[in-house]
């Protein structure tokens, strides 16, 4: 790469307060549209820079899912970070760094460079394209999203700026591996998958899995032409010996191919149609936008997020990074309750956290938890800060190289020693706000009457509205979602998502415990179709909604 000049003007430019939205986990999410308006996403850069104070001559770590409009941003928040003291930018070649890369980046290059944080530039699981989403978050030093400390700090930023700063540069040629200067500052476009997939040589037990593969054993893994492909190539096929082609969907795109790169079973319908088909290959895996989310399927059987999570943390360890045993689990509040048999189990303490990662950041830095996992498909452990879909995939195919057992029988093993959690989660996309928050306050209102009301065959036991005392900090998170629990163990949960960018997502999450010895091999929505029917009553969803049944089941 030929370098720019070694210097350039500070630029200042006069703007105005946006409607930046108060920021959780995932930061800024917006159409591109709103993005693509003048100062918009310089704002947003802005708020974190300014928020932050990042020590000068930190390093920057800078890197997205592909999808479109991240090439316009990095090369603006190059430039920005110039002006704002940074001695480093690294940033992904293409533009590319998939989440849980991009925390293992931080981390790795903290002590080398002093990288206090990050960018990623992703809308997780939301579609891409000139008419679909883009979002920013800022990680911090540790790898992780940035903890409500921050996130606030930033929004209440957007709600005064008056000014973004950048210097005069000419956009750097992010395809080649090289170092080039902007502004007097070094940006070094790094290998994205390099790094990743040597870390992951050191958790699993690769010649194991290569033996596995030698021996016969198939796979098909769905990158939903979204940021994991490059990494699932490099690692599956050419490092484990998977036949070319078991990476599906493997070149990113910047509309994703014109498809959500969500892994459940709408969004990913190929893929299971291809694990229940009559020619199903061994394993079947996919990950989502920005590679921080995975689905697991075994022929003809699809692990819930949830048992997923529960399986893993009792197999992990069977892989070398995890022999040394776990020092806990952390699940998020509406994940089932599958890891806490595990954990009891174990004679491990299980933390009960609200959504989001960050929750998790303080449990793993203080060492009080390995392995975490929520139900939106996210699992992950202390290697990084952040969940981590091929991770996920990896653990996997240790465990079924070491026990050389099917998916299937993993999964039947597993609910005959803890029990089985029949659960699922029905998600009422792009409600109107209104609507949504009235259904909500309703609910809400009603909790304190419901204990010893009857639903049917259901008694609820207890309600409320969880609330978290995070262990090492003691910060207080309320109002995380409702909670409804009946007398035996099942219970419904409902809280609205943050993740669209268009209305709110209601998400209804159903779950029924059978102990061990108990019906273990049911369909899930026959054993489900009690608690479906009370979350009806409980909360009046197509009175509030107009809505019948959701939009995806997962």
């Amino acid at each position: 790469m030929t370098p720019t000049a070694a210097a350039a003007t500070i630029v200042t430019h006069a703007t105005t307060p946006f409607d930046g939205q108060k920021p959780g986990t995932s930061g800024l999410r917006k159409k591109v549209v709103v993005f693509a308006q003048a100062n918009y996403a310089e704002n947003f850069i802005q708020s974190v820079f300014d928020a932050v104070q990042p020590p000068q001559g930190s390093t920057l770590v800078i890197g997205g899912d592909g999808r479109y409009y991240n090439r316009t941003v990095i090369q603006q928040a190059i430039r920005m970070a110039a002006a704002h003291g940074y001695g480093r930018v690294l940033v992904g070649q293409g533009g590319i760094l998939s989440t849980p890369a991009a925390s293992h980046v931080i981390r790795k290059y903290g002590s080398k460079y002093g990288a206090s944080g990050g960018l990623i530039l992703s809308a997780s699981h939301n579609p891409g394209g000139p008419d679909e989403d883009f979002g920013i978050k800022y990680n911090i030093a540790n790898g992780g999203p940035a903890p409500e400390g921050v996130t606030e700090a930033i929004y209440a930023r957007t709600q005064t700026i008056d000014r973004w700063q950048t210097v005069d540069a000419p956009d750097i040629d992010l395809d080649t591996i090289g170092t080039v200067e902007v502004g007097g500052m070094a940006v070094e476009v790094i290998d994205p998958v390099a790094d990743y997939a040597a870390l992951m040589e050191e958790l699993f037990d690769f010649p194991a899995i290569r033996a596995l593969v030698a021996s016969g054993f198939t796979m098909a893994f769905d990158a939903m032409s979204a940021v994991t492909g490059p990494y699932a190539t490099e690692i599956l096929e050419r490092r484990l010996g998977f036949a070319k082609g078991t990476v599906r969907n493997g070149t990113p795109l910047e509309d994703f191919g014109g498809h959500h790169p969500d892994p459940n079973m709408v969004h990913a319908h190929v893929l299971f149609a291809t694990m229940f088909g009559a020619d199903a290959p061994d394993f079947g895996a996919a990950s989502d936008g920005d590679g921080d989310r995975n689905i697991i399927l075994g022929k003809g059987i699809f692990i819930t997020p949830s048992d997923s999570v529960a399986m893993l943390a009792a197999n992990a360890h069977l892989a070398p990074g995890y022999a040394r045993g776990l020092s806990g689990l952390a699940r998020s509040m509406p994940t089932s309750a599958a890891a806490d048999h595990v954990a009891k189990a174990l004679g491990i303490p299980l933390y009960e956290t609200p959504t989001g990662w960050k929750f998790f950041g303080t449990l793993l830095d203080a060492g009080l938890a390995t392995i975490c996992g929520e139900e939106s498909a996210g699992t992950g452990s202390d290697h990084v800060r952040e969940k981590d879909g091929l991770w996920a995939v990896l653990l996997w195919l240790n465990i079924l190289a070491v026990r050389q057992q099917p998916v299937a029988q993993i999964a039947a093993e597993h609910w005959a020693r803890f029990g089985r959690n029949y659960y699922a989660r029905h998600d009422y996309e792009a409600l109107p706000t209104p609507q949504a928050d009235a259904l909500i306050a309703e609910l809400t209102a009603s909790l304190p009457g419901l204990p010893g009301r009857a639903f049917g065959p259901l008694t609820v036991a207890t309600a409320d509205s969880f609330a978290y005392t995070d262990p090492v900090d003691g910060a207080v998170s309320r109002n995380q979602g409702l909670r409804v629990l009946f007398e035996g163990g099942s219970r419904v949960v409902f809280r609205l998502s943050g993740t669209g960018t268009q209305g709110a997502t209601l998400r209804v999450y159903l779950e029924r415990y059978e102990p061990a010895g108990g019906t273990l091999d049911a369909q899930t929505p026959d054993m489900l179709a009690d608690l479906i029917v009370a979350a009806e009553a409980l909360a009046g969803i197509a009175r509030h909604t107009a809505r019948t049944a959701p939009d995806v089941v997962t």
